[in-house]
C-alpha cells in the first residue's frame, strides 16, 4: 500500500508583511466605494483573497477554555498517522483532542459579541417573525438548479455540525396571536461550569466530528462505525437494491447520523455507501494482502475528499454562478493554475493560492480547528426544501405522483424508497428545483412540523430563537464583526417597500434588532448567488478553513497515505460520474449536463 509516513503538521507564522497588511487596507477602502464582486474577475480575486486574509487574522476564536481541547498526545498509534480516527482525534498529532466529536463550536466573532442577550430571546417573537416574513406565501424556486443541490447541502451538514439538547430545561416560544399555539423546545446543551452572567459567553459541544471526514456516512464514535460495517474486504453494510439497511424492528435508517431525515438524504446516503465499497474492491484489487480495516481506512479517506472536492467545485460553483467564484472557488482545490495544469503537472508551487490547497501546508490560522456557532447559522437554509416533488418515470419521463415532503420525512422515507426505483427517485431530484433562500419562502409545512415523538414546532421559529439563544450577533452587529457596511433604514435592506414597511412594524422600529438570517434572506445577493453576501463571508473562511486545517487534505494528501489509485480517483471523478457508475440508467439524462447540481434532461 505504499509506505506509511506523518509529516509533522508546521503553524505558518500570522504576521502579515507590511505589504500584505497596506493592501489589505486598500482593499477595505475600495469596498466601501465598489463591491467586490462588482469588480472585473482578475481584481476581484484579489479582493476576496484579502478578504479571506483579513477573516483568518480577525474571525477565529477559540472557545475552548484554555486548552481543553488539547489532552496530552499520548498513545499515538500507527494507525493514527494515515487513517481517519473514529471520533475525529488525532488529526492534529499535537493536539490530538482537535476537532473530536464533543469539542467546542468556535466562533468567527470577538467573545464579547458572543454574549446571548437573555433578556430578549422572545423579543420580537419569533412566532410573529415566522408569520409575518418567512412564511412561504408561493413557491419561489431557483430553476438554475435541482433538488440534489438541496439534499446535499443537509447531507454535508450532518457531517460538520450537531449541538447537544439540554431536556432538563424549556425554553417556550409564546403564542403570538389567538389561536397559535406555543412552542417547547429544550435548550442547547451548553458548557457544563458556564451560568448567565458568566465572563466569557457560553459554548456548545459538537455531537459529530468538526472534520470533513464523512462522519455522516461513517458515524463519530467506535460503536456506530463497527455496526454499519460488514467486517469483510472494508465494505459498508448495504440493504437490497442498492438502498441504505434499515433497523429489523423499526425499520429506520441505519447510517452514521440520521436527524431530520427525509427523501433526499435517504439518496444519498445510499449512493455514498454503494461508492465506498466500490472503493474497497478497486483497493482490494490492486493490493490483496490488506486486511478489512486497512481497506476500510483507504476508501473513507477516499471518500471524504472527493465528497469535499465535489462541494467545493461542484455544489459551491452551481450555488455561487459568479465568474469570480466560478475561478476562486477551482482555485480552492485544483489552484489558479487550474485543473488541467494540475493534473498533467502536479503541484508548481507550495502556495495554496498557485497551487490549490490540497496537498500544501497545514496551517490552523492562529486557532484551533473548530465549527463555528457563526457557520452553523449562515447553513440555515431551510428554504430550499419545496413543498411537494413531482415523481418521474426515467425511461419514460412520465409522471407516477405526486409526493408531498411531510410524506418524505422521518419514518416515512421507508416507504417512498421501498414502493420505487432509486433511479426514479435519482431522476425526479434532478428534475426539481429547490426553493430560493429569500424572504417569503420558509415552507409552511416546516412552520407546522411534527416530530417522531409527537411535538409539534415551528421550525422557522426554532431557528430564530436557536440564533439568539447561542449568541448570534443580530444582522447589523454581525455585518460590523464582518466589517461590512450596515444599513441604516429598512429600505436599504429590502429593495421590497411593502417587505420594507412589513419588516419595520415587525421589529418596532428598530433595524438593530433584526435578526441575522432575516437580514441574510432579505439581501439582494450578488449576481449568481445563492446566498447573500453577508454569508458568504463566513463562507469564504471556513470553506478553506476546512481544508487547510486537515492534514489528510494538506500534509498527509500524498500518494504515501492514499495510495496514487486513491488520489487518481479523487482526482478523475465527479458527482456526476459516481450517480451513472451506480445507476447507468441515468446516463442519458445526465450526459449532457455540466454539473449534476444543475437540471438534468428530460429522457423523453
Amino acid at each position: 500500500m505504499g509506505r506509511w509516513c506523518h509529516i509533522q503538521a508546521r503553524e505558518n507564522s500570522m504576521a502579515r508583511s507590511a505589504a500584505g497588511e497596506l493592501l489589505e487596507d486598500v482593499v477595505e477602502q475600495l469596498n466601501k466605494i465598489v463591491n467586490w464582486h462588482e469588480l472585473p474577475v482578475p481584481v476581484g480575486i484579489v479582493n476576496l483573497i484579502e478578504l479571506r486574509n483579513a477573516l483568518r487574522d480577525e474571525n477565529l476564536h477559540d472557545t475552548s477554555g484554555g486548552g481543553e481541547q488539547d489532552p496530552e498526545p499520548s498513545h499515538i498509534g500507527a494507525r493514527h498517522l494515515y487513517a481517519r480516527s473514529d471520533d475525529g482525534g488525532y488529526n492534529d498529532l499535537e493536539h490530538v483532542g482537535m476537532g473530536a466529536t464533543g469539542a467546542y463550536f468556535g466562533r468567527n466573532v470577538t467573545p464579547d459579541a458572543g454574549h446571548p442577550d437573555l433578556h430578549a430571546l422572545m423579543s420580537p417573537n419569533p412566532q410573529l417573525i415566522s408569520e409575518a416574513v418567512l412564511a412561504r406565501t408561493e413557491f419561489k424556486p431557483v430553476e438554475a438548479l435541482n433538488l440534489l443541490a438541496a439534499a446535499w447541502i443537509q447531507f454535508m451538514t450532518h457531517d460538520w455540525f450537531s449541538h447537544a439538547d439540554d431536556p432538563s430545561q424549556e425554553h417556550v416560544i409564546p403564542a403570538h396571536r389567538a389561536g397559535a399555539s406555543e412552542v417547547r423546545i429544550p435548550h442547547t446543551a451548553s458548557a457544563d461550569d458556564w451560568a448567565p452572567g458568566a465572563p466569557r459567553p457560553p459554548a456548545y459541544r459538537n455531537r459529530v466530528t468538526h472534520w470533513w471526514d464523512g462522519s455522516q456516512v461513517y458515524g463519530s464514535d467506535t460503536d456506530t462505525i463497527q455496526h454499519l460495517r460488514t467486517g469483510e474486504g472494508g465494505k459498508l453494510r448495504i440493504g437490497p437494491h442498492g438502498r441504505i439497511p434499515r433497523h429489523p424492528q423499526t425499520g429506520t435508517p441505519e447510517a452514521g447520523f440520521t436527524d431530520n431525515w427525509w427523501l433526499g438524504l435517504d439518496l444519498m446516503h445510499s449512493v455514498w455507501v454503494l461508492e465506498h465499497n466500490t472503493v474497497c474492491d478497486h483497493f482490494a484489487a490492486r493490493h490483496p494482502q490488506c486486511d478489512d480495516q486497512a481497506l476500510f481506512d483507504r476508501a473513507r479517506l477516499v471518500i471524504s475528499a472527493l465528497m469535499a472536492k465535489i462541494h467545493t467545485v461542484e455544489w459551491t460553483t452551481a450555488i455561487l454562478g459568479h465568474p469570480t467564484l466560478q475561478l476562486a472557488m477551482n482555485a480552492n482545490w485544483w489552484g489558479l493554475q487550474g485543473e488541467q495544469a494540475h493534473q498533467f503537472v502536479g503541484r508548481i508551487s507550495d502556495s495554496e493560492v498557485i497551487s490549490g490547497i490540497p496537498g500544501s501546508e497545514t496551517d490552523h490560522h492562529g486557532a484551533p480547528f473548530q465549527m463555528t456557532e457563526e457557520f452553523v447559522s449562515v447553513y440555515r437554509m431551510h428554504p430550499l426544501l419545496p413543498d411537494e416533488i413531482d415523481l418521474l418515470r426515467l425511461d419514460e419521463n412520465v409522471p407516477i405522483g405526486t409526493l408531498s415532503m411531510t410524506d418524505a420525512i422521518f419514518h416515512n422515507t421507508t416507504k417512498v424508497v421501498e414502493q420505487h426505483a432509486l433511479e426514479d427517485l435519482f431522476y425526479s431530484f434532478g428534475r426539481a428545483h429547490p426553493g430560493a433562500l429569500t424572504l417569503g419562502n420558509y415552507p409552511n409545512w416546516l412552520r407546522n412540523l411534527q416530530l417522531p415523538h409527537g411535538r409539534t414546532i415551528d421550525l422557522a421559529a426554532v431557528d430564530i430563537l436557536r440564533d439568539r439563544e447561542r449568541g448570534i450577533p443580530r444582522y447589523c452587529a454581525f455585518r460590523r464583526l464582518l466589517r461590512m457596511q450596515v444599513p441604516e433604514t429598512f429600505a436599504d435592506l429590502t429593495d421590497d417597500p411593502e417587505l420594507a414597511d412589513t419588516l419595520e412594524r415587525v421589529y418596532g422600529g428598530d433595524i438593530e434588532q433584526v435578526d441575522t438570517m432575516v437580514g441574510m434572506f432579505a439581501e439582494t445577493p450578488p449576481e449568481g448567488f445563492g446566498f447573500s453576501d453577508t454569508a458568504f463571508r463566513i463562507f469564504i473562511l471556513m470553506a478553506s478553513r476546512r481544508l487547510k486545517s486537515d492534514r489528510f487534505f494538506t500534509n498527509d494528501y500524498t500518494a504515501d497515505v492514499y495510495t496514487q489509485e486513491g488520489l487518481d480517483w479523487i482526482e478523475s471523478n465527479t458527482m456526476k460520474s459516481v450517480l451513472i457508475r451506480h445507476f447507468p440508467r441515468l446516463t442519458a439524462s445526465l450526459r449532457d449536463v455540466e454539473n449534476a447540481f444543475f437540471p438534468w434532461r428530460p429522457t423523453a
